[in-house]
C-alpha cells in the first residue's frame, strides 16, 4: 500500500487548516501564503519523539498483526476495555459491563461521550460491523483466531457458517452491546485490548477500502488522531479534541520512527532525535549499562524468541531433523554471550509465569549441552545426513542488526555440531512476514511471539491447524480438539490440564526451537514522564509527558 508522502494539520485560531508538509519543518502555507511558524507555538507543543522499530504492516486494527503496528493502533483507537500505565484492565469505550453468572454473556454499556473523530458517536453497532469484519474470510485477518471465543466465530472464519450476523454480538440499542461466547473465557476482558476487537468507522471503511487507513482518510476514536505517515521516515498522530478522556491527554503529538538497524537508533537517540527508542543492540548494552545506565531501561516481557520450521517442506517434514536443530542450539551463550540483557533461555513456547499455568518444558531441557550436540548429530545422521554429507539449507530472518547477530551464532552451533551448511537470508520486515505465511521457499525461519493477553490460551492458539498465524505449518488434530475442550471448560483446573497437554504435543513436535524468552530493553530520555515498565509493554502514549 502507498502512503501520502506529507498532510500534516495545524491548529490555528481552533480550527484545523490542512497544509504542506512543510508544516513539519516550521512553515506553514495558510490562505496561500508562507508565513514563519511563532516560536512561541513551536517551543508550546509537547512532542513525544518514539523509535518504533520496523516500519508498521498495517494501521488496519483487523488486519494488523505486528507489535510495531499495534504501537500506533493503541494511541489511535481504543476498544471496549483498556490499560492504564501498570498494564491493569480498565474501561475504555465501555464506561462498565455486566457478566453472566455461566461467564457466557457479557453486556457492555459504551459510553455517551464514546465519539468518533469526525464527530459521529461511537455505537454498539460498530462494535457488531468490526467484529464481524474480523471473522470474515474475505477481510483476510490474520487475527481473526483471537475472536474465537465468540459463539459461531471459528465457523464463520473457516467458511463453516455463511450468515454473518449468527456471530455472538449484536446492538441491544445505540449504546449496549451484548457479546455471546461458546464457552467461559477468562482472558476475554484482556483480549478485547488487542487491535482485531477495536472498532472501526464502517462508512470510512467502505467508501475508500483499502486507502482507509491513509491519514487523509482515517477517523479513529482514540487518544490521537493519525495526520501523516511518511514510508520508511516517520508517522504522525496529533492529540485528539473528540476523545472522551482527552483532558488527561498532555502531550500534542507523538511522532513514530521507523528504524530497523538499532544501531542507527542508538545513535538518533544519543544526537537528541528520539526520545525513546524500541530496542538497543545486544553488542553495546556493557558500554550502554557503563555510561548510559539511568537512561536505560530492562523490564519482563510476555514473550518467546524462536526459530519456526516449516513442515510442510523438506528437509524439516523430518521430525528428528527439527529435533536434532533444536538440541544444538547453545542457549545459555546465546543469553550470556550475544544478548545479554537477562533474557532467559527457553525450553516452553508458553512463558513460564503466566496466570493459573504450570510451565511445561521440552524433554531435553535438564540435559548438559554436551548431552544435547551428541543426541542432536544421532538424530541428524538418522535423517540421512553426516558431516561428509552435510545438509544445505536457509535461515530466513527479518533485517535487524540483533537478529542477525543471533543468526550466526546459531549457524555457527549448527555447522560445529553436524557440519551443517546454513545461508543465511535476510528480508525487509514486510516481505518476511509475506514469505513465512506462503511456506513456499521458507526452511528454518526467526519469529517472536508477544502473548496479546496474560493467559496460556494467546501462546497456544497460534497453532492451530487453522491459525492464520502458524507459518510452520503445524497440523495436530489432537492438539486442536484440547484448545476446543479448554475453551468450553468451566472448571480452572481441568482447564489448565488440557493446555498444559496440548503444550506438551506441541514441544513434542518440535515444530518450533524455543530460544530465549524476552525482556524489553530501550532507552528512555530522563524527562519522559507517566510511563510504566510492564509484562505486556504496552505503553499507552496518553500517560506520558515530555518534561524538557
Amino acid at each position: 500500500m502507498e502512503f501520502s508522502t506529507g498532510i500534516s494539520r495545524f491548529l490555528t485560531k481552533g480550527t484545523f487548516v490542512k497544509t504542506t508538509r512543510a508544516v513539519a519543518l516550521g512553515v506553514s502555507l495558510l490562505a496561500g501564503t508562507s508565513a514563519l511558524v511563532a516560536p512561541s507555538l513551536a517551543m508550546a507543543e509537547m512532542v513525544f519523539n518514539r523509535g518504533n522499530g520496523t516500519e508498521p504492516g498495517s494501521l488496519d486494527p483487523q488486519i494488523s498483526e505486528d507489535v510495531n503496528s499495534s504501537t500506533i493502533l493503541r494511541d489511535v483507537f481504543e476498544g471496549l476495555t483498556a490499560e492504564f500505565t501498570d498494564g491493569s484492565l480498565i474501561p475504555g469505550q465501555a464506561e462498565s459491563w455486566t457478566v453472566s453468572p455461566d461467564g457466557l454473556i457479557y453486556t457492555f454499556k459504551i459510553r455517551s461521550d464514546a465519539v468518533w473523530s469526525n464527530g459521529d458517536p461511537v455505537t454498539a453497532q460498530d462494535f457488531v460491523y468490526s467484529w464481524q469484519r474480523g471473522v470474515n474470510p474475505t477481510t483476510g485477518s490474520e487475527y481473526s483466531f483471537l475472536l474465537y471465543p465468540l459463539q459461531n466465530a471459528q465457523a464463520i472464519a473457516n467458511g463453516e457458517e455463511k450468515d454473518l450476523s449468527k456471530l455472538g454480538v449484536k446492538a441491544l440499542d445505540d449504546k449496549t452491546l451484548e457479546v455471546q461466547l461458546e464457552g467461559p473465557a477468562p482472558y476475554f476482558l484482556g483480549m478485547l485490548t488487542h487491535s482485531v476487537a477495536y472498532p472501526v468507522h464502517k462508512a470510512t471503511v467502505e467508501a475508500h477500502g483499502e486507502a482507509w487507513t491513509r491519514p487523509e482518510n482515517m477517523v479513529s476514536n482514540g487518544a490521537f488522531n493519525l495526520i501523516e505517515w511518511t514510508p520508511q521516515s516517520r508517522i504522525v498522530a496529533v492529540k485528539s479534541d473528540s476523545y472522551w478522556n482527552k483532558d488527561s491527554v498532555k502531550l500534542d503529538k507523538v511522532v513514530y520512527y521507523p528504524t530497523e538497524s538499532t544501531t542507527t537508533e542508538l545513535k538518533r537517540y544519543r544526537a537528541g532525535e528520539l526520545d525513546w527508542t524500541y530496542e538497543v543492540p545486544n553488542d553495546q548494552i556493557s558500554w550502554i549499562k557503563e555510561n548510559m545506565g539511568d537512561e536505560f531501561h530492562v523490564s519482563n516481557y510476555l514473550g518467546t524468541y524462536y526459530y519456526g520450521f516449516n513442515l510442510t517442506k523438506p528437509p524439516f517434514n523430518d521430525p528428528k531433523l527439527r529435533k536434532a536443530f533444536s538440541l544444538a542450539i547453545d542457549r545459555d551463550i546465546l543469553t550470556s554471550k550475544i544478548v545479554t540483557a537477562g533474557e532467559v533461555p527457553a525450553y516452553a513456547f508458553v512463558v513460564p509465569g503466566v496466570t493459573a499455568y504450570d510451565a511445561v518444558y521440552a524433554d531435553f531441557k535438564d540435559q548438559t549441552q554436551a548431552d544435547r550436540d551428541a543426541e542432536a548429530l544421532k538424530l541428524y545422521e538418522e535423517a540421512g545426513y553426516s558431516k561428509d554429507k552435510p545438509l544445505e539449507i536457509e535461515l530466513r530472518y527479518n533485517t535487524n542488526d540483533n537478529h542477525k547477530k543471533i543468526a550466526i551464532a546459531i549457524s555457527s552451533m549448527w555447522k560445529k555440531v553436524f557440519g551443517a551448511k546454513v545461508n543465511l537470508v535476510n528480508e525487509e520486515f514486510k516481505v518476511f512476514l509475506e514469505t513465512r505465511k506462503q511456506k513456499e521457499v521458507t526452511q528454518a525461519f526467526r519469529a517472536g511471539w508477544i502473548g496479546d493477553y496474560n493467559d496460556p490460551n494467546t501462546f497456544l492458539e497460534l497453532w492451530l491447524s487453522d491459525s492464520g498465524l502458524n507459518d510452520t505449518g503445524f497440523n495436530n488434530p489432537e492438539f486442536d480438539s484440547l484448545l476446543k475442550q479448554a475453551s468450553l471448560e468451566q472448571d480452572a483446573p481441568k482447564r489448565k490440564e488440557l493446555l498444559m497437554k496440548a503444550e506438551g504435543i506441541f514441544l513434542e513436535s518440535n515444530a518450533v526451537a524455543p530460544i530465549y524468552h524476552y525482556v524489553t530493553k530501550r532507552m528512555v530520555k530522563p524527562y519522559v514522564k507517566g510511563w510504566q515498565s510492564n509484562v505486556m509493554d504496552h505503553i499507552r502514549s496518553q500517560y506520558i509527558t515530555v518534561e524538557k
